[in-house]
């Protein structure tokens, strides 16, 4: 029967932050998303999708953008079609970077940050920045695919210390436990 079972399809990726205090500059948090391909699932990604951007094929967007955190509920929502997502890509990395204009900011500097991954209402997994507090930017998980029309979640919150551009060079390497 396992003809009927769809697998993951379809995916959600949520980010939330509350508004920086008034008289301090806006907090700006970014989600993003990388792709890998079969031949080199933990090299370079063969390309992101951030704010401004969508992949090529239209497989993976960003539904909503905000520069401050003053969207009711989720702030940035993005959306990754992983069913139409050509099998010459591997793995699908999902993460969230600071924006360090006008300041250096790190997670502990933003007001209760949150994220959410799902698929249709089965919350694949939720959390915050809680263990890495002192990074500017964090993945938080990773589709990995196991067949042509089959893919895993694997989750996990690992931190970075880099600028954005760096950080999204360098988010699919294979991280130590």
């Amino acid at each position: 029967m396992s003809g009927l079972n769809k697998g993951i399809r379809k995916i959600e990726m949520a980010l939330k932050w509350d508004p920086s205090p008034a008289g301090q500059p806006p907090t700006d948090l970014d989600v993003v998303a990388a792709t890998y391909l079969s031949s080199d699932p933990h090299g370079d990604p063969a390309y992101v999708v951030h704010f401004d951007s969508r992949s090529p094929d239209g497989t993976i967007y960003l539904n909503r953008d905000s520069k401050d955190g003053k969207g009711f509920g989720w702030d940035e929502v993005m959306t990754l079609e992983l069913d139409r997502l050509d099998a010459r890509y591997a793995r699908v990395v999902l993460g969230v970077v600071i924006q360090q204009n006008p300041e250096h900011r790190t997670f502990v500097g933003v007001l209760n940050p949150g994220y959410r991954i799902r698929e249709g209402y089965t919350v694949l997994d939720e959390g915050d920045f809680g263990d890495v507090l002192g990074a500017t930017a964090a993945t938080v998980g990773e589709f990995v695919r196991e067949t042509s029309d089959s893919w895993s979640f694997h989750s996990g919150v690992h931190g970075f210390e880099d600028d954005p551009v760096t950080f999204t060079r360098v988010m699919g390497q294979v991280h130590g436990s």
